[in-house]
């Protein structure tokens, strides 16, 4: 079974174009599945890791962070966490999401034997 994915859409000025992707594969459902729950997995644990770190730091853990953690700069660390630290928390959540996603590609491509 094969298919083709082709996108095409504007950015600002420029023209942004996928290439066409066919995708080649012996069992194409079974590794489809295998992706999406892979996929699943992944940002269900980022989101939980997210929901950790601004909803437990920020608001449950204040006290303990701000008793237990030297101040940054001249705010209690609990205060930090709560306004700058979830913050960048969330960019490196974007960056562990993106290189997870790309071993997973590259996983699944490798098992499922895609060409591009």
């Amino acid at each position: 079974m094969s298919f083709a994915i082709v996108s095409v859409f504007k950015v600002g000025p420029w023209l942004v174009r996928n290439q066409e992707i066919n995708i080649h594969m012996a069992n194409s459902k079974g590794a489809l599945e295998r992706y999406w729950k892979a996929n699943i997995k992944i940002v269900v644990g980022l989101l939980l890791l997210w929901f950790c770190v601004s909803f437990g730091c920020g608001i449950l853990l204040r006290d303990w962070l701000d008793a237990h953690f030297p101040s940054v700069g001249s705010a209690p660390f609990g205060f930090w966490m709560a306004q700058q630290g979830s913050i960048l928390c969330f960019v490196g959540i974007l960056i562990l999401y993106a290189k997870l996603m790309a071993k997973l590609d590259h996983q699944i491509q490798s098992e499922g034997g895609t060409e591009r």
